[in-house]
């Protein structure tokens, strides 16, 4: 049984916390910390668990098996690198790093201490997108020729008591939801060759009318307005947009483009979702019955595939591979708009090994 101890007691702690403790079989919560310890306090009390002093004890404890990094993004490389320092295996919260250089720095301290990193986002592992890879692999669109991706809304200031970040070093929306949409077109199409983007800033200000913060103005520092063109080593070409800058548009999520077909490819931040597949004999699009397990909210599921991963020896699914690879694609985009010219992408990992469906009484357990 590998033991995870969270640095990070903050919102998105909450499902892991809880899939931890209800679905995931091969795992448990060592303990938990948190600046604000408050947010230690109350997850230690509710989850029967260990509070750690800080994230130094919490290194120190030989029980814990792995780090679960759950800081905000511009946290991600100081807290991974404190805890590859000390000799323990890393799975992070997307992305990898807030810049290209600070995930490569992670992956060189990683190789030193002998030490797996692996990372978020798993839901690509999810019932949802595991059967739009099957039926891509099955040759039910036939070649794929090109995709498109659209995460589109108006930002955060609205409705989230602490919008700030979102808008600061390592923020934006492709920093933001950008790990979600490129991950799944990675499992899905492989792996990137080269890649071109345009970005900007709309609105330099916004103005927050949630609570607790309502009235005040942020000061926005990375594009927000964030478009891009991929070139796959399959020779397929995809679109991206994200934006937190337009109020709303009649867009596809995701959609593969195949010689025979079309698959509508469900939301890349949910497990499940519907999947929409179109053939032209039947001119229509026809929703496809999921084919694979995990279709709820799963967060952990890539943290479990990891631990099991160490214990057999085999690659991790959401491996540093791939969340490099991600990395330097959604880094890749503002890069490229700046110098004002196509780019390389050097990372080339390989598609993540397709996920297996539980038996019946074995959910929770990894393959």
């Amino acid at each position: 049984m590998t033991k995870i101890g969270f640095v990070g007691c903050g919102s998105i702690s909450g499902i892991y916390l809880e899939n931890i403790t209800h679905m995931f079989k091969e795992i448990e919560i060592a303990g938990v910390c948190d600046l604000i310890d408050e947010r230690a306090e109350n997850a230690s009390k509710k989850y029967g668990v260990r509070k750690y002093a800080d994230m130094h004890e919490l290194f120190a404890d030989p029980e814990v098996g792995i780090v679960l990094n759950l800081t905000r993004p511009y946290e991600h490389f100081g807290v991974t690198m404190a805890a590859v320092a000390a000799g323990k295996h890393v799975y992070s919260e997307k992305p990898l790093g807030a810049t290209l250089e600070e995930g490569q720095k992670i992956l060189e301290a990683a190789r030193a201490k002998n030490v797996r990193i692996g990372g978020a986002p798993d839901t690509f592992l999810g019932a949802g997108i595991q059967t739009c890879r099957k039926l891509i692999d099955d040759g039910y669109i036939g070649t794929p020729v090109g995709a498109s991706a659209f995460m589109v809304c108006h930002g955060h200031e609205t409705w989230h008591p602490d919008p700030e970040f979102y808008y600061k070093f390592g923020g934006g929306p492709m920093m933001d939801m950008g790990p979600y949409y490129v991950t799944a077109l990675v499992n899905l199409l492989g792996p990137v060759q080269s890649l071109t983007g345009m970005s900007g800033i709309s609105f330099p200000k916004r103005l927050i009318t949630s609570e607790p913060h309502n009235g005040e103005t942020i000061g926005v520092d990375v594009p927000t307005y964030v478009t891009g063109l991929m070139r796959f080593h399959s020779g397929a070409i995809g679109t991206i947009f994200t934006t937190f800058d337009v109020y709303k548009a009649k867009v596809p999520i995701i959609e593969i483009y195949g010689s025979e077909g079309t698959l509508s490819v469900p939301d890349p931040n949910c497990f499940g979702g519907p999947v929409g597949l179109f053939r032209p004999e039947k001119n229509e699009f026809l929703e496809f019955p999921l084919a694979f397990g995990y279709p709820e909210n799963s967060r952990s599921l890539g943290l479990a595939d990891m631990a099991k991963a160490l214990e057999t020896g085999r690659k991790p699914r959401a491996s540093s591979d791939l969340t490099s690879h991600v990395l330097e694609i959604i880094t890749g985009f503002d890069r490229s708009s700046a110098l004002g010219r196509h780019i390389e992408i050097s990372t080339k990992p390989e598609r993540p090994a397709p996920m297996v469906r539980p038996a019946a009484g074995r959910e929770g357990y990894l393959d």
